[in-house]
């Protein structure tokens, strides 16, 4: 099977064959080609609350250093949607009969791929995991618990007709598997590691941004999703995979390192996020953006616009965080200073550094840094496993395997704000 950057081979194991044409649309996605979106899918879609994520960059502002890097949660959301029924297809068409697998389950594993990321914030993940720890200090705010309540309000604001089991069962895919109760899910555990897979990391979200996300950026991409999908098999209500198709899985993984490496983390990247958290937290005394986060009603009015209404505002509360923006427009950004590598033996006792820890170890002479001078990002790049293979968390994937693993990496990038 082709790469996942061969256009010549659009591929389908024609979930479409559950679709009720008649009532349902087609759209063209640059990724996946023809996507036929179902009549209940669209009842979602057609909301002004699921619209929204066109309004959210999938890479917060990353594409302003890969220009290309415009896409959005929309067209990701589709893309997820359609391989999480792409999938179930695939595993019905050899084991159907045998799990049992029925237009329901289509219906319900596409509809959690749909919605798996309706509560994502502004600027997508800079928001859950900078900005609001910024402002507010220790929050465990995340994304998916916010999609859990968006859903239940989409459902309720629109009078959205959906069985109450579905839904249950919707909220419970799109949480990585492993947070899981063995008691709430009894049968077709399998189902919940489609759209996110906690326990080895090998899901249909993955497959979309990776293939998306590097198209995206110019970047090469050989990681052939295709194969995998048509060598699912389900084992002991597990998802597994051909052990020759270890090298694959690997290219998955391996792939989504070099994005943190390359695109993700890259210096000037971080440098425009820091000063997006900066500009955002100042903010936040006076636009209350923190006080949005709670109820649906009201987060769904949060887009990444936000920049832009700060940027065009004449009040006096907003000039820090105007001039910040600006500085961004203008690329005066933050000067990066130095990366510290730490070593592979030191993780286990490695302390995020901090911009105290950088400004107490200054030499003395010459210009002296003040805590508020400096900004630290503390990034960990790893197989999405911690410092696990999740080749060996993959059945049918043999443990003594020839290929190479990815050793994690953790390093700290300094940056001054002056």
């Amino acid at each position: 099977m082709g790469a996942c950057t061969n256009d010549d081979e659009q591929w389908s194991f024609s979930s479409a064959s559950f679709v009720d044409r008649r009532s349902s649309k087609q759209v063209y996605d640059n990724v996946h080609g023809n996507i036929y979106l179902d009549p209940l899918s669209l009842k979602f879609i057609d909301t002004e609350q699921f619209q929204r994520l066109r309004d959210l960059k999938q890479l917060g502002l990353v594409h302003m250093v890969y220009p290309g890097a415009s896409h959005s949660r929309f067209e990701h959301s589709l893309g997820v949607y359609w391989l999480a029924g792409e999938a179930v297809h695939a595993i019905k068409a050899c084991q159907g009969l045998e799990l049992g697998i029925d237009r329901f389950d289509m219906e319900t594993v596409k509809l959690a791929g749909l919605l798996h990321d309706v509560g994502h914030g502004p600027f997508s993940h800079l928001f859950e995991k900078a900005i609001l720890p910024q402002i507010l200090h220790g929050s465990n705010w995340s994304h998916e618990d916010m999609s859990v309540r968006m859903i239940d309000y989409i459902v309720d604001e629109h009078n959205i007709d959906v069985d109450s089991q579905r839904l249950k069962k919707v909220k419970e895919m799109i949480f990585p598997s492993k947070h899981l109760s063995h008691t709430c899910v009894k049968d077709k555990k399998f189902l919940y590691d489609i759209v996110a897979n906690g326990r080895n990391g090998i899901d249909v979200d993955k497959f979309d941004y990776i293939v998306r996300d590097t198209r995206a950026c110019g970047m090469g991409c050989n990681f052939q999703f295709r194969r995998l999908m048509e060598s699912m098999r389900v084992i002991g209500d597990e998802i597994c995979y051909r052990a020759k198709d270890n090298l694959t899985i690997h290219k998955l993984f391996s792939t989504r390192a070099d994005l943190h490496r390359t695109v993700y983390t890259h210096a000037k990247v971080k440098a425009i996020d820091l000063m997006l958290v900066d500009a955002l937290t100042e903010a936040d005394k006076f636009l209350k953006i923190s006080s949005s986060i709670q109820e649906p009603a009201e987060f769904w009015k949060l887009d990444d616009s936000i920049m832009k209404t700060i940027e065009t505002s004449s009040d006096h509360e907003l000039k820090e965080s105007r001039d910040l923006i600006r500085r961004i427009r203008r690329r005066d950004l933050y000067r990066f200073c130095n990366e510290f590598s730490v070593p592979k033996d030191s993780l286990d006792h490695f302390k995020a550094i901090t911009p105290q820890d950088i400004v107490c170890s200054q030499r003395s002479g010459g210009i002296a840094l003040r805590e508020e001078d400096v900004a630290v990002s503390n990034v960990k790049i790893d197989l999405t496993r911690g410092r696990n293979n999740p080749l060996e968390r993959t059945m049918r994937v043999t443990r003594n395997s020839r290929y190479r693993t990815i050793a994690s990496v953790t390093s700290c990038l300094h940056f001054t704000r002056i």
